[in-house]
């Protein structure tokens, strides 16, 4: 069985009743047995089939059994050609065609099934005697090549709206087309790649150049040329799988292999040996083998954070011994993770590294300010070449083949200067697979479809399972999944016939690799398959993985057997249940590393799929906290109540503990609700049991937040003590680190000089030993929030910035909105009024996107100080006000804080009285809290606004 694209054409003879009625039976069988006849002999004429004959109707498809480019065009054509026969015999026809995906058999039967099929028999009930009635997909596809006319809606059955459709009027003899490849114009394209990589050496900074383009428009093609003009650099490329195909950061995986000279199955002792060998150090050569899963996913897997860090210096290192090229192919198939890193190593400093991104315009919905900020981002846009360049082109394509001038000309007109358009077209006519050039398909599909099915049935299926496999695929997965054919020599033919390209390295050794020439050839194949060979493959595979790189390809694996048991589900209404066991079991892990390195989207949809298949409390917990960290608080809230509840009654101690702490951190951050987080964080720790570290380091994080809070020192104190000792007691000294990263915090607030430094230095340290870029950046800001109480304000920006990089390189939105915020407190006390209302204005609008209310509402509120200080008195008020009516009840800080800064304004418009009962209430709340330093800001604004009403009276 095999899925096509086909057209539909169904003839119907008009008014057979009175026909019959009106004439002697021998006649009237002898005209019907014509019709049937000339029907039949137009159809074949223009390459079609004959389906079947119903009553006085003829059904026909185009493209089965054997698929032309042009079979929309060709349907289009039988029928004008039918509507001229039928005349002839005194008769009068209506016809319907549509085009669209159908099924067939592979046998000798040629039975097609499929929407196209109901489609034109209802389009051509809607025709009247003497019409051609067209569906939007035929009409689509034959575009340029039949002159139609609205024929108005058409109301279907089950269908919610209605079907536009068109009458054809005439073929014309001007079909439309289009096409890629070899290297021919984009001079001036090239010319900004080589410029952008001598600003690199010359300078010695990063710079980044993003290729974007529609698919087939040469990306790939401008920067391979580049790569090979390039000299004295070192050029490493990786390309980005599509959505559940591999890991996150397989290309900057591939990268660092290459580099390294490693085989993904490399038994660990010789892996490792040749990423130290590659590595300026162990700790950077550890954290990439682990974060990358180059060696196998650790359950103890580096973060996003540490895996930034350790591609920095690795990238450093290679910059160091020449210019290094980094080139990331088909980005616009990145997740969030690998785009930080991309973005983070193109704004490197004293490292001629150049970061080439090849993308679909796909890119820009997922980012839409990708490059910005980054003053050495470039763009390049490639749009269709021009007719001389396409003439060009056409003739280097054909050099060697002997087609007449009017082909070449024809093949020129219908590929409107898309590159791959004009290669496969040309292809096709070395082939001998097209006598003429008027039939050149009018899609991509059509066209590559079209050369897929030329093939020999051995070859076309090894390419279909190859296409299952993915772009790049593997001598020996072909030999299991396709026993019977000669793979070698098959592999051998489509090489040959440039459908694939063998790769130079092979990520599983002994193993030879090979990718498709283009992405749409493999799209194309993999979508003739049938559902239940493309489920029986998909779990075959899958199973090979496992024998021979369970580590390294485990979400590909979990991939794989996902879509098995989809397709199972969809055909069977069921999936049996070792196959959902088992698929429900691969995705779970792959869910676990996702949300280790940060790919939350991703984690959350692998685990939501796999409590789908074989629902557990463990993993609907953990869908619950992928949730939470994407900010999805509707899902966490209904998510982490149900696992709560089906947790107690199962007596489930360890995650009833844990769903407690989700629903008291949405009690906290979402809610404000101190009372109700408290009592829930209390839960949580009763409930714990005494094994999971994890999770009572979790809850008492939380716990010393709620502190924190209500600026109650003692408890805060006491809880992150506590976190300090399990942090120690899991051995990761980023933890560690946070936690005297918040003493440091605590000892600040109580105006504790010395030991707020002292402790921030030791956060400091282990930081950098941990390499931990999340550490990192809260010890960098405490470091520069201490410089800036203590008028150091050079030290303060300096470590401020740093902090900021930090946490913008991992995504932290919250945390770098936080630090912006005390980068523009930073200016203010500069006197760069200006400067510190732009910096408070970007905080507030990133802190905007995120659920973070407590950062937002003290960005807000210095924005209002700010603008006050710009004589813009007015928004100032506007923004004091909001951010004091969004501060939570129990946030005692953010309270004090909002009625200071609307003191303030209060004082800036002359209304002292008002500014007074505000800054007393402000000192009212803060002053019985740990926060003694803010509440001497408060009295010192107090007793400058009092002495100036004095003044004033």
């Amino acid at each position: 069985m095999e899925r096509k694209l086909a057209s539909v054409l169904f003839v119907d003879l008009v008014d057979s009743t009175a026909l019959v009625a009106s004439a002697d039976p021998e006649v009237v069988r002898r005209r019907v047995a014509r019709f049937f006849e000339q029907t039949s002999r137009c159809i074949e004429q223009h390459g079609g089939t004959v389906e079947k004959f119903a009553g006085d109707a003829v059904m026909a498809a185009f493209g089965v059994p054997r698929t032309h480019e042009d079979d929309a065009t060709r349907a289009v054509r039988a029928a004008f050609a039918v509507l001229e026969k039928v005349h002839e015999l005194g008769l009068e026809a209506r016809i319907g065609v549509e085009s669209g995906e159908v099924v067939v058999d592979e046998a000798e039967s040629t039975f097609a099934t499929g929407e196209a099929v109901n489609l034109a028999a209802r389009l051509q009930q809607a025709a009247r005697p003497g019409e051609i009635v067209l569906g939007p997909a035929v009409r689509r596809l034959a575009a340029g090549s039949v002159e139609v006319e609205d024929a108005g809606p058409l109301e279907i059955r089950g269908w919610a709206d209605p079907l536009w459709t068109w009458r054809a009027v005439r073929p014309i003899d001007a079909p439309r087309g289009v096409s890629q490849a070899w290297f021919v114009g984009r001079e001036e394209e090239l010319e900004l790649l080589r410029n952008a990589l001598a600003r690199t050496v010359r300078d010695r900074r990063a710079g980044l150049v993003t290729v974007f383009g529609e698919p087939g428009i040469g990306k790939s093609r401008l920067v391979a040329e580049f790569v090979a003009g390039a000299e004295r650099v070192t050029t490493l490329t990786g390309r980005a799988l599509p959505y559940g195909e591999g890991i996150v950061y397989w290309p900057l995986a591939s990268m660092i292999k290459e580099s390294a000279g490693i085989d993904d199955d490399d038994p660990a002792a010789d892996a490792f040996e040749k990423l130290r060998l590659c590595c300026e150090s162990e700790a950077v050569a550890d954290l990439l083998a682990a974060a990358l899963g180059v060696l196998g996913a650790a359950e103890d897997a580096g973060s996003a954070d540490e895996l930034t860090w350790a591609a920095t210096r690795w990238a450093e290192q290679l910059a160091d011994v020449q210019p290094l090229v980094l080139v990331f192919e088909d980005v616009h198939w990145a997740e969030e993770p690998l785009l930080d890193v991309i973005d983070h190593l193109a704004r490197l400093r004293e490292s001629p590294v150049l970061v080439v991104c090849v993308a679909r315009p796909e890119l820009l919905d997922l980012r839409p300010l990708w490059g910005g900020g980054n003053p050495r981002a470039l763009a390049v846009e490639l749009t269709a070449l021009s007719k001389d360049e396409s003439s060009e082109l056409v003739n280097a394509l054909l050099s060697h083949a002997e087609v007449p001038l009017g082909q070449r000309t024809l093949a020129l007109e219908k590929a409107e200067g898309n590159p791959l358009f004009l290669e496969e077209t040309a292809r096709m006519l070395v082939d001998g697979e097209s006598a003429s050039l008027e039939r050149i398909p009018d899609s991509v599909q059509a066209l590559i479809a079209a050369r897929i099915d030329a093939l020999a049935a051995e070859d076309k299926h090894l390419l279909q399972r190859a296409a299952l496999i993915g772009r790049v695929f593997w001598h020996g997965a072909l030999e299991v999944l396709s026993p019977e054919h000669d793979v070698a020599d098959a592999l051998e033919r489509l090489v040959a016939r440039e459908f694939v390209i063998p790769e130079s390295h092979s990520s599983i050794s002994g193993e030879k690799a090979f990718r498709f020439a283009h992405g749409l050839i493999r799209e194309v194949a993999y979508s003739t398959m049938s559902k239940a060979q493309r489920a029986d493959d998909h779990r075959r595979f899958a199973a090979w993985v496992a024998e021979r790189a369970p580590d390294e390809l485990a979400d590909m694996r979990a991939y794989h057997l996902d879509a098995a048991a989809a397709l199972m589900a969809e055909l069977d209404g069921r999936v049996a249940p070792d196959l959902a066991a088992e698929a429900a079991a691969a995705l779970e892990a792959a869910g676990r590393r996702s949300f280790r390195r940060g790919s939350f989207v991703r984690a959350r949809r692998q685990l939501v799929r796999a409590g789908t298949l074989e629902p557990t409390l463990e993993r609907r917990e953990m869908a619950a906290e992928a949730a939470w960290c994407l900010s999805d608080v509707p899902s966490v809230r209904d998510e982490a109540q149900s696992v709560l509840a089906d947790a107690r009654e199962a007596g489930a101690r360890d995650i009833e503990g844990r769903a407690l702490v989700l629903l008291a951190e949405m009690a906290l951050r979402a809610d404000s609700d101190v009372p109700a987080a408290r009592e829930l964080a209390d839960e949580a720790l009763a409930a714990l049991p005494a094994d999971d570290i994890q999770g009572l380091y979790d809850a008492r994080t939380l716990l010393s937040r709620i502190a924190w809070w209500i600026g109650d020192a003692d408890g805060c104190r006491h809880q992150v003590n506590e976190t300090l000792a399990l942090a120690r007691q899991l051995g990761r000294l980023d933890l560690e680190s946070l936690a005297l990263a918040q003493l440091s915090g605590i000892a600040s607030v109580e105006d504790d000089v010395a030991e707020a430094r002292e402790l921030s230095s030791r956060a400091l340290a282990l930081a950098e030993e941990s390499g931990s870029r999340e550490a990192l950046g809260m010890a960098k800001t405490m470091a520069g929030r201490d410089c800036l109480r203590q008028d150091d304000l050079d030290g303060a920006e300096a470590s401020l910035r740093e902090g900021l990089a930090a946490y913008e390189e991992i995504g932290a939105a919250g945390r770098a909105g936080w630090v912006m915020t005390s980068l523009g407190a930073l200016a203010l006390k500069r006197g760069d009024v200006g400067r510190a209302e732009e910096i408070l204005r970007d905080a507030v609008r990133r802190l905007g996107n995120t659920q973070e209310q407590g950062y937002l509402v003290e960005a807000q509120r210095v924005l209002a100080e700010a603008l006050v200080q710009a004589g813009k008195v007015g928004e100032a008020e506007r923004i004091a006000e909001h951010a004091r009516r969004a501060v939570g009840r129990d946030d005692v800080w953010s309270r004090a804080s909002t009625l200071h800064a609307l003191g303030l304004v209060k004082a800036a418009q002359g209304c002292r009285e008002d500014a007074c009962t505000l800054l007393r209430e402000a000192l009212a709340i803060v002053e019985p809290t740990m926060y003694k330093l803010f509440a001497d800001e408060v009295r010192t604004s107090l007793d400058l606004v009092q002495r100036g009403a004095t003044a004033a009276a």
